[in-house]
């Protein structure tokens, strides 16, 4: 009885964890996304989702705030104000006494006598009077107004403000161009990858057939061991290839997968191919090219604006501004802690045009403008050592390219007369005419075709990228 129930428990906790290890699976298969990509559509991903892209689209935004802030600057500014104030020890003016010279001044016109009968006379001195300048508390509220009539600083920082914009929206499209090249040169690279495991898969078969075949010779006395053993030998360096490559794609795409910003766990299926015929594509729309395609002297062209204005604010900084100003206040004045209760509010009010004229600095302004000047001298230089460096760009990318294609052109020529040339020495061994080093040397010939024709189309289509960038039609 008791061994049913130990074996009874047994079945339950053994069902129990094959349920648990199930729902595992399962939570691990929907965790993770497959992703089938064409190498568009992986730039496209890249451009939503790296965080180098989302932070040049955040740079736009913040540059949309800052021009916001300086528009405020030409807009009106109002600010109210309140408080209440108590004064412990008021302050004490003095003035002459007037109350008793007046009074002395009607006694003697009268001619009013003292108590001894004499006639009352002017003083020489009548003392001073203590008058309390305000009460012990005080409350005012107000409202101020300014509003700007004409700055030369503001006006050229409104001026510049689409020039930030653009300038920010460059960047961007910049940053773009480069992780879609990035993103181009990756993705062609594994595919590239992938073809070549193709042929690795295609050669080991070969070497299997070619081994069970001179096995069978072997067995009827018409070739000698050492024959296999160097098939065998060319097969493990084959799988050790194969490992290799195998460990350099899983690599490859986890850094296609950073560089797209797409989470390391969720799969990536390349769907584009690779071939010489797609490489020449699209070549001669990019024969001709003009600086102002490229992003980044779109870029510096919108600098040297930027700087040119920067050198007319501190010119229109020497002259004088105008602002309109205004305000409005209550003011009340009580003995006793009651601001709010009965009594008066005293108003004032006022409204003018203030003018500001700059007459001396200490020579700061000037240091300004010169910086400013030297500055656009600068960026002017860049922009003119870009177009050189353009040129170059342009004149290299082109040059690599053609012999990129001639080389792509040419290994393709040889990695086919390499095939025919195996097949044929496969079938003089297989009648007797041929030996064994003949196909064994067929064969590496044969793989070394191969693995030059790879790397040429890879450096092909890297070449085309390149020279596409050069001339801004990425």
């Amino acid at each position: 009885m008791t061994s049913n129930k130990i074996t009874v428990m047994k079945t339950i906790t053994t069902y129990s964890l094959f349920i648990l290890f199930l729902l595992l699976m399962n939570k691990e298969v929907h965790a993770q996304k497959v992703n089938s990509f064409s190498v568009q559509q992986a730039v496209d991903y890249a451009k939503q989702n790296s965080v180098q892209v989302k932070n040049a689209l955040l740079d736009i935004l913040i540059q949309k705030q800052v021009n916001r802030e300086v528009t405020s600057i030409a807009l009106p500014q109002i600010n109210g104000s309140a408080g209440i104030t108590r004064n412990f020890d008021i302050p004490i003016q003095t003035l002459p006494n007037f109350i008793s010279q007046g009074t002395y001044e009607v006694l003697v016109k009268e001619g009013v006598k003292d108590g001894n009968g004499v006639p009352i006379q002017r003083l020489s001195d009548y003392g001073t009077i203590p008058f309390p300048l305000g009460n012990p508390w005080n409350a005012n509220a107000g409202v101020t107004l300014s509003q700007i009539v004409f700055d030369g600083q503001v006006f050229i920082a409104l001026k510049a403000r689409n020039g930030t914009i653009s300038l920010q929206e460059r960047i961007a499209e910049f940053t773009e161009e480069n992780i879609r090249a990035n993103v181009y040169k990756v993705y062609y690279q594994l595919v590239a990858g992938k073809v070549q495991l193709t042929l690795l898969d295609a050669n080991i078969s070969r070497l299997e057939k070619l081994k069970h075949d001179v096995q069978i010779m072997f067995d009827n006395g018409f070739t000698e061991r050492i024959d296999i053993d160097k098939l065998s030998v060319q097969l493990a360096n084959l799988q050790t290839e194969k490992l290799k490559a195998n460990n350099m794609l899983r690599n490859g795409y986890s850094g296609l997968k950073l560089l797209m910003g797409m989470p390391i766990k969720d799969s990536l299926v390349l769907t584009d191919t690779l071939d010489d015929n797609q490489v020449k594509e699209g070549v001669l729309e990019a024969s001709q090219f003009k600086y102002s395609d490229r992003k980044d002297y779109q870029i510096a062209e919108i600098t040297n604006k930027l700087n040119g204005l920067n050198v007319r604010r501190y010119k229109l900084s020497q002259i004088p501004t105008f602002a309109l100003i205004g305000g409005y206040s209550k003011q009340a004045q009580r003995t006793e802690f009651d601001v709010f209760a009965k009594g008066d509010w005293f108003t004032s009010s006022y409204i003018g045009l203030q003018m500001k004229i700059p007459i001396f600095n200490g020579f700061a302004l000037q240091a300004k403008k010169q910086q400013a000047r030297l500055q656009l001298q600068k960026t002017q230089n860049q922009a003119e050592a870009l177009k050189i460096s353009i040129d170059r760009e342009v004149e290299s990318s082109k040059d690599n390219f053609v012999s990129a294609i001639a080389s792509m052109d040419f290994q393709k020529k040889n990695m086919e007369l390499a095939e025919k040339v195996y097949n044929q020495t496969k079938k003089k061994y297989e009648i007797g005419t041929g030996s064994a080093t003949e196909i064994n040397t067929a064969q590496l010939d044969l793989k070394t075709a191969q693995t030059n024709y790879i790397t040429a189309l890879y450096d092909a289509i890297i070449a085309k990228i390149d020279f596409l960038k050069a001339t801004g039609k990425l």
